[in-house]
């Protein structure tokens, strides 16, 4: 079939300043990218560009603050010796910022993937008073942005992370059903003037930051707080559906006839999988934290091995579904779950191995997180920093 005219090449012609902002990208898409430091001439060798434009290019990502070099290294021929290139260390740095049931948080993140400071405020935020909570977090973020600039550091932007259905596009979340928010506006409530902040689901975020050494391509990412959050990732890239709102796994029907949902429906999954509804099946106080769950597991508590128990069933039946629907080959835990995997890890795969389809030809890999207990606070400092990366033109 032949290409049609109006899509087969691009509308506008590429101009030499936007050749040059795209080899800059390309430039530094394989420094970051790389596992191991590469000279200039691996640079060239990489991507295809002459070595005097590498050269001209690196230059001008080391002088922006984006790149950095390492002590050259002898070499085995007759030459100049190789200097390695690294993404730089506390120059630009990336925010990300949470609302959790639990806690609220910020922290920085430089180009390297280090974590430049962060800040945790436990806290109870159930029902809260959205007024009231996003300019804690603000402050929060302001103080963190004055130390990074103080420090000599640039700050490229935030991301706040919400556990609720966030339309991106406006940047309004549209409900968040344990927090009690709905048709908010968080942006303009965290009194952040000067500062560029978008917001993201939290468990997206947190799938975003497992995208860190070898992984996966694809997976899916699910994460339990009170709620169930879940985020696709096909290729490096974050599935959004059509409005950005699917993932909302915590909310898939596993028995009709089960208890009402904070969401109004019946019998959700977050009802028998969510960090509450496990406490409480296990006779603990709802707050209690993974540890004391695990130590009532351990010492052969009957409650706590039957809502565990329960609880991964519920999963794999929820996840079964999922990987019927959109074949994908790796589940990633995360949040509680992290820690609960190896009690659950054989019930939710024997529940797999029995309603997924393909499961006897390709059985589905069941793998901890391994971002950390902040991981939507990394994932959305990690974010800002792909921009960055996206677009080196305009931090150079």
């Amino acid at each position: 079939m032949p290409a049609d005219p109006q899509t087969a090449f691009p509308r506008t012609a590429a101009r030499q300043h936007t050749l040059r902002e795209r080899n800059l990208e390309l430039v530094a898409r394989a420094v970051f990218e790389s596992p191991e430091p590469l000279s200039r001439a691996d640079v060239a060798a990489s991507t295809g560009l002459a070595r005097a434009t590498v050269s001209t290019l690196v230059d001008r990502l080391v002088a922006g603050g984006l790149l950095a070099e390492l002590a050259p290294v002898s070499a085995q021929r007759a030459g100049r010796p190789a200097v390695p290139l690294v993404p730089a260390a506390r120059s630009v740095v990336g925010v990300g910022l949470e609302v959790n049931v639990d806690y609220l948080g910020a922290c920085v993140m430089d180009l390297t993937g280090d974590v430049v400071d962060e800040r945790v405020i436990p806290g109870s935020f159930h029902d809260s008073d959205p007024s009231l909570v996003l300019p804690r977090v603000g402050e929060l973020a302001r103080e963190l942005v004055e130390e990074a600039a103080s420090d000599g550091m640039r700050v490229a932007g935030a991301r706040l992370a919400l556990p609720g259905l966030v339309d991106a596009r406006s940047g309004i979340l549209q409900v968040a059903p344990n927090l009690g928010w709905s048709s908010v506006e968080p942006v303009e409530l965290l009194g952040l003037d000067g500062l560029h902040v978008e917001v993201a689901n939290e468990a997206k975020l947190a799938g975003l930051a497992e995208l860190t050494g070898d992984v996966s391509p694809s997976f899916l990412y699910v994460s339990a707080d009170v709620g169930i959050g879940a985020a696709v990732v096909v290729e490096r890239q974050l599935f959004l559906g059509e409005r950005g709102w699917n993932g909302e796994i915590g909310h898939v029907v596993v028995d009709p006839a089960g208890p009402r949902c904070s969401c109004g429906s019946f019998g959700c999954l977050e009802q028998y999988a969510g960090k509450e509804a496990v406490n409480r099946a296990a006779g603990l106080p709802p707050d209690s934290s993974v540890e004391a769950l695990v130590r009532a597991v351990e010492a052969k508590s009957p409650e706590a091995q039957a809502a565990v128990r329960r609880a991964a069933l519920a999963l794999g039946s929820a996840l079964g579904d999922f990987v019927n629907l959109v074949d994908v080959g790796t589940i990633v835990f995360g949040g509680p779950y992290t820690t609960l995997l190896p009690l659950m890890r054989d019930d939710i795969a024997a529940v797999l191995a029995d309603r997924v389809l393909s499961a006897p030809f390709a059985p589905v890999e069941l793998r901890a997180a391994v971002a950390g207990p902040y991981a939507a606070m990394a994932g959305g400092a990690r974010e800002v920093l792909r921009d960055v990366l996206a677009s080196p033109a305009d931090w150079v």
